[in-house]
């Protein structure tokens, strides 16, 4: 009990000194001693790649996960140690609603089989986005989350030791100083009472100021070397969040990559289908389910393609445009025609429409009674329908 009394008044001790040290360097009556400049530079490094870690790390976080509560939740998970529940996504939960839908409606109608195609390819989406929360997790995620919770830790352990040797080696100088300057006074002042005892305590006591702030600069020097070497592996850590950030891009390349396809898949279902489900083609339908990505909407687009006039048809019946596609003879607008450029690869359903490769330009036009979500093409001899989303007209 002696000794742990002994330590704890030591502490006490060392404590209050190091107060006091920092109280009189705020108050600009104290030294400090002051790090050299690329110390300085790695410390700003360090604390940049922390401050940006944490900010990208939650805002991916965000992106994989935008419910906060269930956030909360997984984190509470991961802190105890336990498994995380499996969830489903909300496109897997879409279908789920969709198949259902579909088999109360009846499978066999026109609205349930297109219930089911979309709801088998929301439930594929789910699945890809799984797969793309699960590797940016393991290849992005953790890599951040291990750099803040051990190295940076780590390096805010070490960096606080070496503000203590510092404070102690200040400590020290002001110590020696003031015991210079006691020692300094007393040899000036003349001795007519020849009180060499009180300079032998004095001479002894700079001494031993002196040999503290040996012991000091050593322990000083020694973390602040210790500390360096952290800090210079931050850039290795930059090193490993790049190859982790380029994994990352990789896996949501991946995840847009299979959507697109998925989605171009399920467009071509509905657009096969669509001719049996609606009997003839519509013209302005309202309800088009492929917007362009174009800023120009179907409506007026349609309007400012030149139209190929017919002679003795009706203007919206489908078999006029049918009728025009299998005539060898039709001819295109003497002018006005526009050339576009195709936005995306296009593969053809039937004999009736134009294969299309993404970046190459043709010839389009407007039919009397076309959907407006549709164009002719034309390239050199090849002629065909071809759908406006896959477009960007020129002027």
């Amino acid at each position: 009990m002696d000794f742990n009394m002994k330590k704890l008044a030591s502490d006490a001790g060392v404590f209050f000194s190091r107060a006091v040290q920092f109280t009189e360097e705020k108050l600009g009556q104290a030294e400090k001693t002051e790090l050299d400049a690329h110390f300085e530079n790695l410390l700003a490094k360090a604390d940049c790649t922390k401050n940006w870690t944490e900010k990208i790390l939650h805002q991916t976080e965000v992106l994989l996960q935008p419910n906060p509560s269930v956030r909360v939740e997984e984190f509470l998970y991961e802190k105890l140690d336990r498994k995380v529940p499996s969830r489903v996504t909300n496109g897997e939960l879409l279908a789920q609603y969709m198949v259902e839908a579909a088999n109360d409606f009846g499978p066999g109608t026109p609205y349930g089989k297109t219930l089911l195609k979309v709801g088998e390819t929301q439930k594929r989406l789910g699945g890809a986005e799984r797969d793309f929360m699960h590797s940016a997790s393991i290849n992005f995620l953790n890599p951040l989350r291990n750099f803040l919770e051990g190295d940076w830790r780590t390096i805010t352990k070490e960096r606080r030791i070496l503000e203590n040797r510092r404070l102690d080696l200040d400590a020290c100088k002001a110590r020696l100083k003031k015991a210079k300057a006691a020692e300094a006074k007393a040899s000036a002042v003349p001795d007519f009472q020849e009180t060499r005892p009180r300079n032998y305590i004095l001479s002894a006591s700079a001494s031993a100021a002196e040999h503290e702030l040996r012991v000091a600069q050593t322990e000083f020097d020694r973390q602040a070397e210790l500390t360096r070497l952290l800090l210079e592996g931050i850039s290795s850590t930059h090193v490993n969040h790049l190859r982790c950030l380029h994994e990352f891009v990789e896996s949501q390349a991946t995840y847009y990559a299979q959507g697109y396809q998925y989605m171009l898949d399920l467009q071509k279902q509905l657009g096969s289908s669509k001719g049996e489900i609606f009997p003839g083609t519509f013209v302005g339908n309202a309800e088009s389910t492929s917007p362009p990505p174009a800023t120009t909407s179907p409506t007026t687009v349609a309007a400012t393609i030149p139209v190929v006039p017919t002679v003795g048809r009706a203007p919206n019946s489908a078999t006029a445009v049918e009728g025009a596609l299998n005539l060898k003879d039709v001819k295109p607008p003497a002018s006005g025609t526009r050339k576009a450029r195709v936005l995306y690869d296009y593969e053809a359903a039937d004999s009736s429409e134009l294969a299309l490769l993404a970046d190459e330009m043709i010839t389009v036009y407007s039919l009397p009674g076309m959907d407006p979500d549709w164009l002719i093409g034309e390239r050199g001899n090849q002629k065909g329908k071809v759908p406006v989303t896959y477009l960007e007209l020129l002027s």
